[in-house]
């Protein structure tokens, strides 16, 4: 007889006898055994799956991996067409009698079947984009990059352009010029104006590039401010690369690139001086034919009464705004905001009003004390293109 060595301590089994296990080990048994049979089987069946979507090598020559010119671009989510936000909307704008805009919105059919991308930034601009141009409204030129109408048809005066209510009611905007020809002046501007101030910055300033991206970041809506040639020119200088009546189209338009040039991200052109260039129809159709062509508005500041640039404008289809009031002619604070009382006024009987002033320290207290106080008397500051006279998008 062996000796069991299983068994408990002590005790001895005959050989070739089974030892029997109770009912519940039977069960227990069995469940493992369909277990593993089961597993085994789904094994098998994957494997089998796996070889039959595995590409065979006569495969892989008869339909090669896409290359990278073939490939859908990594923003074209898989094919959809991108569209501007408007494609599926008839739009049209209607001026009622205070000079209040109203836009109506009804269905439109988009071309094609299916969904679409909608590029929703090409209304507006995400603030925390602001200071970044948009690269397909700029072209290169040898002045810098300018400014021009996107291939879709966005205009640099919409993509900058500042968002206001679009509610009727008194409509105020206040445009403050001569940004970067004094440093500490223009930082003090741009801190303590509020956003809803637009400013206007001198080509022939300094830091332009900077002082443009810290105003844009603060919410301010921006023009360029283009040297015209005034009525006592030279005696009365702009400064370099003034517009002048008596240089040829080519050379005002080339004038005009260079301060175009400068910087990104503005709405439109403003005039600094000029009663004779404004005055010229001959000299200044080709220049606002320019402004137009690239997308942007014309802000006459209102300095010349024989200024043609609004029957011009208008004639060329040029986006456009006439101030109304000169804010800082008398450069004390109680002068200013007596203009302000007065733009005020205007702008209750017709709507809206512009003012404009220069960056001194007094127009820019004075504006930052009155804009304050104007929101409590249902005024709204809206930038300068919410003003301006659009022939094409009326």
């Amino acid at each position: 007889m062996g000796t069991d060595l299983h068994a408990p301590l002590g005790q001895n089994r005959r050989p070739g006898r089974q030892r029997r296990l109770p009912p519940f080990g039977r069960i227990l048994g069995g469940l493992c055994l369909i277990a593993i049979a089961g597993f085994s089987l789904y094994s098998a069946l994957l494997r089998d799956d796996l070889r039959k979507t595995q590409p065979t090598e006569a495969a892989k020559k008869e339909d090669p991996a896409p290359s990278d010119e073939t490939k859908p671009a990594a923003n074209s989510q898989a094919g959809l067409t991108q569209v501007d936000p408007q494609s599926g909307a008839n739009t049209s704008r209607v001026v009622t009698d205070d000079g209040s805009v109203v836009t109506m919105f009804s269905p439109s059919n988009r071309d094609g079947n299916g969904p679409v991308l909608i590029n929703a930034n090409q209304v507006g601009q995400d603030p925390r984009m602001a200071a970044t141009p948009n690269d397909s409204l700029l072209e290169d030129s040898p002045f810098g990059k300018l400014p021009i109408t996107g291939p879709n048809g966005l205009r640099p005066m919409d993509q900058y352009a500042r968002p206001w209510s679009g509610a009727r009611g008194t409509r105020i905007a206040i445009v403050v010029s001569g940004l970067g020809l004094s440093q500490t002046g223009t930082q003090r501007a741009i801190e303590k104006l509020p956003e809803e101030i637009t400013l206007a910055f001198a080509a022939s300033g300094n830091s332009l590039q900077r002082w443009m991206q810290d105003a844009r970041r603060g919410g301010h809506e921006i023009l360029i401010q283009v040297p015209f040639e005034p009525f006592d020119y030279p005696g009365n200088n702009p400064g370099p690369d003034t517009l002048l009546t008596s240089l040829s189209a080519a050379k005002n338009i080339d004038n005009l690139h260079k301060a175009m040039g400068k910087i990104t991200n503005y709405t439109g052109v403003m005039n600094y001086l000029g009663g004779r260039f404004l005055s010229n129809a001959g000299a200044m159709e080709p220049v606002l034919r320019d402004v137009g062509k690239r997308g942007l508005l014309f802000l006459d500041d209102g300095s010349s009464a024989q200024s043609k640039s609004g029957t011009l404008a208008k004639t060329l289809e040029v986006p456009h705004a006439f101030a109304d009031v000169q804010l800082d002619g008398e450069l004390q604070q109680d002068a200013i905001l007596k203009k302000l009382d007065e733009l005020e006024r205007i702008a209750r009987r017709n709507g809206s009003a512009i003012g404009v002033a220069s960056a001194f320290d007094e127009s820019v207290d004075a504006i930052s004390k009155w804009s304050e106080e104007a929101a409590m008397r249902g005024i709204e500051i809206v930038a300068v293109s919410a003003l301006a006279e659009d022939p094409k998008h009326p």
